[in-house]
């Protein structure tokens, strides 16, 4: 493995330059840190009881199957993709978002992480809700609320695939494990850890896995249907840090050549800085977004860095 390939893993795994991964993954630990703290509290009361905690805490936090209580909890429709309900589950999630998320984001970029993991929980609330009123059967059993980040994650994975069914996974392997291989083993491990008495989950689940797919379908052919809220999170971000840098020269426009040059003439010469601004567009757009001379001028610069001197 070259420095090229190292340093773009390094970007990806430790959270540099603006990786969404790193603080989605954050986010979901933080958030079951609190939930198990203010848990602790409420046992440690021996006066309490032991029903308490879920009544007063974990009820106002994870989405209720009732329509009309939703109505007066609407919040729940986002804190419930971030309540897990043991360090079991929080880990075997964060897993596997780890795992398709590092892919999305690798070939698509960092900004459509967060828009597909949203669109995937909202799309299990309402594949859940419908589920649990309109189905008989569901409406007269299903007290369970709904809770934990399956349909996001699952949005994720389907999404990921989506976009390169065919990309291989430890290629060391006798050329590789599909990326649909994978797929298949985190459905049959997520189905089946649901509970039968509650089978609205595994609809909302199914719900966040057509998401996954439509979304990057759309994406594939142009549609983006996440950038709004990458252009609002950005508005956001100019309008609290005015004198940051509003426009950055896209490192396809920057010039690599001394002005004595002729114009427009192209080097051979390998510059850490263009390397680093093509990791950063990879990191923000995926590798996809690149152009031809961009993937050329990186294959040359790891050829090279891997060339003993």
């Amino acid at each position: 493995m070259g420095v090229l390939e190292q340093n773009k893993k390094s970007r990806l795994l430790l959270g540099q330059d603006n990786n969404v991964l790193t603080w989605l993954l954050i986010v979901n630990a933080v958030a079951f840190v609190i939930v198990s703290f203010i848990k602790v509290i409420y046992q440690t009361d021996e006066t309490v009881p032991a029903d308490r905690f879920y009544v007063e805490i974990l009820n106002w936090l994870t989405l209720p199957a009732d329509a009309g209580t939703l109505l007066s909890r609407p919040w729940t429709i986002l804190t419930h993709m971030f309540v897990q309900a043991d360090l079991l589950s929080l880990l075997g999630s964060l897993l596997w978002l780890w795992a398709f998320g590092y892919i999305l984001q690798d070939l698509a970029g960092s900004q459509k992480l967060v828009p597909l993991y949203l669109y995937g929980g909202l799309a299990g609330v309402l594949f859940f809700e419908l589920a649990v009123n309109l189905i008989p059967i569901l409406h007269n059993g299903a007290k369970t609320p709904l809770a934990g980040s399956g349909a996001a994650l699952m949005a994720i994975a389907v999404g990921a695939t989506t976009f390169a069914p065919k990309y291989r996974l430890f290629t060391a392997l006798n050329g590789g494990i599909p990326l649909w291989v994978l797929l298949i083993v985190f459905a049959a491990v997520d189905y089946a850890g649901i509970s039968v008495s509650n089978p609205a989950v595994a609809i909302a689940h199914l719900g966040g896995a057509l998401t996954g797919f439509l979304f990057v379908y759309q994406l594939k052919r142009g549609r983006d249907y996440g950038m709004w809220m990458t252009k609002s999170v950005q508005w956001m971000d100019n309008a609290f840090n005015p004198d940051k840098k509003r426009v950055a020269t896209p490192s396809s426009q920057t010039h690599f050549y001394k002005a004595t040059r002729v114009p427009f003439q192209k080097t051979s010469h390998i510059t850490q800085q263009r390397v680093d601004d093509l990791l950063d567009k990879i990191n923000q757009f995926g590798y996809a977004r690149l152009t031809e001379e961009e993937k050329a001028f990186l294959k040359r610069a790891s050829e090279e860095q891997d060339t003993p001197h």
